[in-house]
């Protein structure tokens, strides 16, 4: 029987978070490769198990495959914030191997045959999580590996990207006992011959399946007519210390290019209105009036803009009010999606899923004073706002869903949001702050995901990156290129009927994290068990 020594383990582990980043979309796009890229890990873990070395061996090794895989694949980060980077870096990677460490342990205690399997269970139950707490980071879940080719996942409108990554989990576990019987345990080929079908199957049968739905899906819904505007403002130099009627003048410019008396919206960038304002007082600021003069250019459509807000409440509502200094009461700050409607009145909607370190500073309800940590890239910083559930938007007669930025990664949110009644999803980004990176590209590729899943029109507009246009089957029609000044115009299809995955969004996740608890407390008893006999 083979066996890896100290240099072979380390060069295993290496292979393993290299194959994963050039596995990730614009580190390298290679998505095949992800079905096998956790194959030398696993084959590390099982040695440190079989030869009974101290398990902080597979911490090790486990930490360093999760910060390739992170650095590798995220380092972008650091164009924005050095400091956060190197916290996503770390953290991120720390809670992926805690993951694997335990599932290490739940393998230990139930045994090979049962126990590899458990990593599914674990890793898909943390993924799940990861979408909800205060630490979230969903950027790197497995299932978005496949962003970049729709066609193969059109599955996604069953079970979201968490069956992308199951899909991953079970082809690598697959591998890894072909790998691991015949080369390691010098075990006939012939004997694993059912094992190798099952994983043809595994990898072929989604994919035909998804050639099947991804030909014969027709578009559902009445067409609509969208205006996406890049104005192209630098986020470092301009965007927040600029003239803000010469960004709304840009704006306004552009999309009078392209509209017309079909025109149902106009779309203009996340903090397009940069500087921060009372929503019950926005009719009396100067750019409001200057908004709706310049929206009588088309004469049908309803303005979905980005802008930094405020709310005034008599007593604290959440972490996210401050005491105003020398006065009552206080105050919350907001990066909002402001609707202009066809018939001139604004109302607001509030991004829910902060960006950590930016918009949002963990635990910090527990502690007040990680306050002081936040990181200001302009605007508005420190913990904001945000609304109790998912909203909507309805404008004359046609539902939709306002999607600021990092939302956009978060599949059920989108997916209450479907379930409320959108037709239709709008994104509005700011993506300047990465740079001409994969970051940028990564963001745009993952709303592919949520037409697929919703069976829902995109259009995305971004100060800078890529605006586009994605149809239901999450096809970019239509696409601007970086750091230049867009106006595009294309027809979408308002769809109202609800995908198993609208209906339901997570399922798999949440019956996973049951489970997976399951399996590590039964784990837990058998070793005691085994102890006390």
């Amino acid at each position: 029987m083979f066996k890896f020594n100290r240099k072979q383990r380390y060069l295993a582990s290496l292979l393993s978070g290299l194959l994963l980043v050039i596995s990730f979309p614009f580190t390298g796009s290679l998505a095949p490769l992800m079905f096998v890229a956790l194959v030398p890990l696993l084959l590390v873990e099982n040695q440190i198990a079989e030869n009974r070395l101290r398990s902080s061996n597979v911490f090790v090794h486990a930490y360093l495959v999760f910060f390739i895989y992170n650095v590798g694949t995220t380092w972008w980060i650091w164009n924005a914030s050095p400091i956060g980077a190197i916290m996503a870096f770390v953290l991120n990677s720390l809670i992926m191997t805690l993951v694997f460490q335990i599932f290490h342990f739940t393998k230990k205690g139930l045994g090979f045959k049962f126990g590899f399997w458990t990593f599914i269970f674990c890793w898909i139950g943390f993924e799940y999580l990861h979408f909800q707490w205060e630490l979230s980071w969903p950027w790197l879940a497995f299932g978005n590996t496949f962003s970049r080719l729709p066609f193969l996942v059109q599955w996604y409108s069953v079970t979201g990207v968490l069956g992308g990554s199951l899909w991953v989990l079970m082809a690598n576990i697959l591998t890894f006992r072909i790998i691991d019987k015949i080369y390691f345990k010098k075990q006939n080929w012939k004997f694993q011959k059912t094992v190798i079908i099952q994983l043809i199957c595994l990898i072929f049968i989604p994919i035909a399946i998804s050639l099947i739905q991804y030909v014969s899906y027709s578009e559902q819904g009445k067409d609509t007519e969208i205006v996406v505007t890049q104005p192209n403002i630098d986020p470092y130099n301009e965007k927040f210390t600029g003239s803000v009627k010469d960004q709304l003048d840009k704006i306004c410019d552009l999309a009078d290019r392209n509209t017309t008396k079909k025109t149902a919206f106009v779309l203009a960038p996340e903090t397009a209105l940069p500087f921060s304002f009372y929503e019950d007082e926005v009719e009396r600021i100067i750019y409001f009036p200057y908004l709706v003069e310049r929206k009588a250019n088309w004469p049908n459509a309803t303005l979905l803009i980005g802008a930094s807000t405020r709310k005034y409440f008599k007593n604290k509502r959440s972490r996210a009010s401050v005491k105003i200094l020398g006065g009552p009461g206080y105050e919350e700050f907001y990066n909002s999606s402001m609707m202009i409607d066809h018939l001139d009145q604004p109302s607001f909607i509030h991004k829910s899923k902060l960006v950590l370190g930016v918009e949002k500073i963990p635990f910090s309800n527990i502690f007040p004073f990680l306050e002081e940590l936040a990181i200001n890239n302009g605007g508005t910083s420190g913990t904001l706002g945000i609304e109790d559930e998912s909203q909507v938007f309805t404008s004359n007669g046609i539902t939709y869903a306002p999607v600021v930025c990092y939302e956009s990664i978060y599949g059920e949110f989108i997916a209450q949001q479907c379930r409320k009644g959108a037709e239709l999803i709008f994104v509005i980004t700011n993506d300047g702050w990465w740079k001409d990176t994969p970051g940028y590209k990564q963001h745009m590729s993952f709303a592919r995901l949520r037409a697929i899943e919703n069976r829902r029109g995109v259009a995305r507009s971004a100060n800078t990156g890529i605006s586009c246009f994605i149809n239901q089957k999450g096809d970019v029609i239509k696409a601007s290129s970086w750091w230049k000044e867009y106006s595009l115009k294309a027809t979408l299809k308002r769809n109202s009927k609800q995908t198993f995955y609208t209906q339901y969004g997570d399922w798999m996740g949440k019956s996973f994290v049951m489970v997976s608890l399951v399996l590590f407390l039964f784990a837990i008893y058998k070793r005691i068990f085994a102890r006390s006999n």
